[in-house]
């Protein structure tokens, strides 16, 4: 399945979808701060939005009201924005981890955790 590109907005929004689950687009659009809350129609556009990249999906009708379900999960999200940002590099991860090294986002027990990481996926490699 190819993830979708998603916007700032697309992302917060679906940042509500997997915290909460199924919501409709009022619940939605009122889990934003209400300072810089997007209009409901803003909300609306965006959702259906989704629904035609297929990150979403309508579950149900109440009324009026249709409740969505995120179909693509965090984690693939992520992932799609960190391969997106490391294209940019020409796929070189050197300028990403120096930067975050430089601004001290990168701390000693990130660096233990990514070793273990790559201890587990060298071990299965070498079994298969």
């Amino acid at each position: 399945m190819i993830l979708p590109k998603l916007t700032k907005l697309e992302l917060r929004i679906m940042e509500t979808f997997w915290s909460r689950g199924a919501c409709s687009i009022r619940e939605i659009q009122e889990a934003f701060p209400e300072r810089g809350r997007p209009a409901y129609t803003t909300v609306q556009t965006t959702v259906y939005r989704l629904e035609r990249k297929k990150a979403l999906r309508c579950v149900k009708r109440i009324g009026n009201a249709n409740i969505f379900e995120a179909v693509i999960s965090r984690d693939a999200a992520q992932r799609r924005l960190i391969d997106d940002l490391l294209a940019l590099f020409g796929g070189r991860t050197k300028p990403v981890m120096a930067h975050l090294i430089a601004s001290g986002k990168l701390t000693l027990d990130d660096v233990k955790e990514a070793q273990k990481d790559l201890r587990k996926l060298t071990r299965k490699e070498t079994s298969q």
